[in-house]
């Protein structure tokens, strides 16, 4: 693929500037004149539309390349023609050295600029570090890559493996990044995720009835066996014979696993704790929305979420003591109720119906034949119960049946487990099943939101099968998956990017986005600190 080159400066650049910028302007018409006489020869020939279109791409990124280089000339220009021979940034000092040359691969294509260097005065035996003004007034990365480029190579890593984004921005970019590129702009991306939730502003035009989905979803793990052997020196391969044959010789120098036990999970799951909020406004006697819903989402353990869901309910005018509805919705984890006690005491606390009533419907079955016709009367009339607020008629029913139940017998033992412990489960959390009471209020019942949303999140981009994540690169993901979720991405890519170039500008020194290793889980990073 052709490439653009900005015209070259001289070693102290002191050539005429209205050369470079008359030569770059040049390539600009001279593409723009060289497009148009091929569009007049196209339509005089005989080319279909699909033709044209398919060749037009590659001579638009042509002329889009020639404009590039000429932005880079006029700025480079007017950084150079500010700068003094001697610099100051952050204390340290630094001087003019010769320009260098770099290729930075941009949305047109790959375009080749020079741009002055300046370079620390140091003492000597120590290091001179410098830095490219142009890039710092820019915002340009030592990535090589655009900003551009990387922000919509990651966006697509959220939704899509890695290999998969990569190949889709092949279809429409003269020159994509590798996936080792994209996954490392990931974790540099993934280092600023919680810095933006701690920042990130409240929702205006909020309602006045805050509710909370809490809930978990497990994601598949590497082993440390797993993790010694991508990690370990890899072993010679020997070619097959024939191509087709390659993946039985990869099988051979696979160490076999032991065989599962019945029950076993080979997904070694790592569970993710989801937050999903939003609130609601009365209107008519009814309560309308969701109203500003955002999620949240993090590998860290539970309490670090339900810490973030109190934060965030803080922040959005719903802080300890206030006197406005605040409902929180569970599965009944004991976790997370120990959770909510703490953070949320005054919150209406709620356990989703469906769990209950799923947990009914497997209490019929000792009751009756499962799929019966009476099996099924029994699961509606508990479930009536169950929305009419009789939950004490629900345990009485159960009762009755544990009592009839006898101790010993064929199936006996079995069926009384299964009452016991639907009795159990549902008696311990009376208290969060007044479901008339939350309907009179127009409050929710279920937890559909969060159910739906780590479906979307996590499911859908984490959970497939050969997976097997590492938690802190599972981290990045899933928090960036959070923010384009959000509705949130240009805003936070903006401000990594703007902070960067701050950066760049008062410390003077280059700042590279990718990096190799992930951050550190967010409880993590406040034991360390």
């Amino acid at each position: 693929m052709s490439k653009i080159s900005v015209p070259s400066l001289s070693r102290n650049g002191g050539v005429r500037a209205i050369t470079e910028r008359d030569d770059a302007r040049a390539g600009v018409l001279r593409e723009a004149e060289a497009l148009s006489a091929w569009a007049l020869e196209r339509g005089a020939a005989e080319t279909t539309f699909a033709e044209f279109e398919r060749a037009l791409v590659g001579r638009v990124g042509a002329l889009g390349r020639a404009i590039v280089a000429l932005f880079l000339v006029a700025s480079e220009e007017r950084v150079r023609s500010a700068l003094s021979d001697r610099v100051v940034r952050a204390g340290r000092v630094f001087r003019r050295a010769p320009a260098q040359e770099r290729n930075l691969m941009t949305w047109f294509g790959v375009v080749r600029y020079r741009r002055t260097y300046l370079r620390e005065v140091v003492r000597a035996g120590q290091r001179a570090r410098g830095f490219h003004p142009l890039d710092a007034a820019l915002g340009l990365l030592a990535d090589r890559f655009s900003p551009n480029v990387l922000s919509v190579a990651v966006r697509l890593a959220t939704r899509m493996s890695f290999a998969d984004a990569c190949a889709l921005l092949r279809w429409f970019l003269p020159v994509a990044p590798s996936t080792e590129v994209v996954e490392g702009a990931l974790l540099g991306y993934g280092r600023h995720t919680e810095a933006w939730f701690e920042q990130a502003p409240a929702p205006e035009d909020d309602g006045s009835v805050l509710i909370l989905h809490i809930d978990s979803k497990g994601v598949p793990t590497a082993k440390p066996e797993e993790l010694k052997k991508r990690r370990g020196k890899r072993s010679r391969r020997r070619r097959p014979a024939s191509p087709r044959h390659r993946g039985r010789k990869d099988r051979q120098r696979w160490t076999k696993p032991p065989r599962r036990k019945k029950g076993d999970k080979a997904k070694n799951a790592k569970m993710g704790t989801m937050v999903v909020m939003y609130t609601l406004r009365p209107r008519g006697g009814l309560l309308h929305g969701p109203l500003n819903k955002r999620v949240y989402a993090s590998f860290a353990p539970k309490r670090h979420a339900v810490e973030v869901a109190r934060r965030e309910a803080t922040k959005r005018g719903f802080g300890p003591g206030t006197t406005r509805p605040v409902q929180v919705l569970t599965d009944g984890d004991n976790d997370l109720a120990r959770y909510v006690r703490e953070f949320f005491p005054d919150a209406i606390h709620t356990i989703d119906v469906m769990h209950v009533i799923e947990k009914l419907w497997n209490a019929g079955t000792a009751v009756h034949r499962e799929g019966s016709p009476a099996h099924r009367d029994w699961a509606e009339e508990q479930k009536s119960a169950l929305y009419g607020g009789r939950v004490d008629d629900i345990l009485a029913e159960l009762d009755a049946r544990l009592d009839a139940t006898p101790k010993t017998g064929p199936g006996n033992k079995f069926r009384r487990t299964k009452l016991t412990k639907t009795r159990s489960y549902i008696a311990k959390r009376a208290a969060q099943m007044n479901y008339d009471e939350l309907v009179r209020r127009d409050l929710e019942l279920g937890t559909g939101p969060v159910e739906g949303a780590i479906k979307h999140i996590i499911h859908r981009r984490m959970d497939h099968g050969g997976m097997r994540w590492i938690k802190e690169r599972a981290e990045a993901v899933l928090q960036l998956r959070c923010i384009e979720v959000n509705g949130d991405w240009e805003a936070f890519v903006k401000r990594v990017h703007d902070n960067a170039r701050a950066r760049m500008l008062e410390r003077g020194e280059r700042f590279k986005l990718q990096q190799r290793q992930p951050d550190p889980l967010p409880h993590e990073r406040k034991e360390a600190a």
